[in-house]
């Protein structure tokens, strides 16, 4: 993809994926919004970005918050005048116990971020890339492979990661009339920190403790970075991008 000066926009951009993803993005010239509740970790991407490479703008927000939210992108409007890319990013879990004992403040937490989070991203996205001239942009989520299969104990997660699946293509069909393209991106074991604890073991469908095969985020930023450097035109709706041996496919 050659060097560009598109303006992009990454939640949870202070670890793992989205770390990975922001910097890939940097690195193809793209300017690149920084946004996640900790702002020291935004501070360390946003140290880590290539030389020569976009600006990198540093914006805590937490995206469960609508006020937070709209404060967001108007710092980016103002910044940047424009948005070319939202990366949904941002996303918890709950803790991996049985669905019964959950405590509704525990679901509630991943329900805000997960799937209100996104819609408020993209729906403040959306207003902008109608309105900007040349109109039109490019939304990604991040699905996960639970947006295809649950691991046991995970009610929370995979709910709102299935529901990421419908507000995808339902970004994708509101969003044609104003060349608004979006797709989504579910990711298995990624080597983040916050996949440490698959290859020391964790719990399977027939309830054995199994370590499970990761591989390196690179694989997943440039993967994002093929999806991002589509025209506007076409479109990449659904990927999945996973550790080849991982238990998914079949019965594991």
């Amino acid at each position: 993809m050659s060097k560009t000066q598109k303006i992009a926009l990454v939640t949870g951009a202070g670890s793992g994926i989205g770390r990975a993803v922001a910097l890939a993005l940097q690195g193809e010239g793209y300017h690149v919004a920084l946004t996640g509740r900790r702002a020291g970790e935004l501070e360390k991407t946003a140290g880590m970005g290539t030389a020569g490479g976009g600006r990198m703008l540093t914006a805590p927000a937490d995206v469960g918050n609508p006020e937070s939210v709209k404060n967001l992108f108007a710092q980016i409007a103002q910044e940047f005048g424009r948005l070319d890319l939202l990366f949904n990013n941002a996303g918890i879990g709950a803790p991996a116990v049985p669905m019964d004992e959950l405590t509704f403040e525990q679901w509630d937490a991943v329900v805000r971020v997960n799937l209100t989070g996104a819609f408020l991203c993209a729906q403040e996205a959306m207003r902008l890339m109608k309105t900007q001239d040349p109109r039109g942009g490019r939304i990604i989520n991040n699905g996960s492979i639970s947006a295809q299969a649950p691991r046991p104990n995970s009610a929370p997660y995979t709910a709102t990661k299935h529901a990421i699946t419908g507000l995808t293509k339902s970004i994708a069909l509101d969003g044609r009339p104003w060349d608004i393209a979006c797709g989504q991106i579910d990711i298995g074991n990624a080597a983040t920190p916050m996949t440490e604890r698959t290859a020391l073991g964790v719990p399977q469908a027939h309830g054995a403790v199994m370590p499970e095969p990761r591989m390196d985020v690179r694989h997943v930023a440039e993967a994002v970075l093929y999806m991002a450097s589509l025209p506007l035109e076409a479109n990449v709706l659904t990927m999945t991008v996973m550790a080849t041996k991982m238990p998914l496919v079949g019965r594991g």
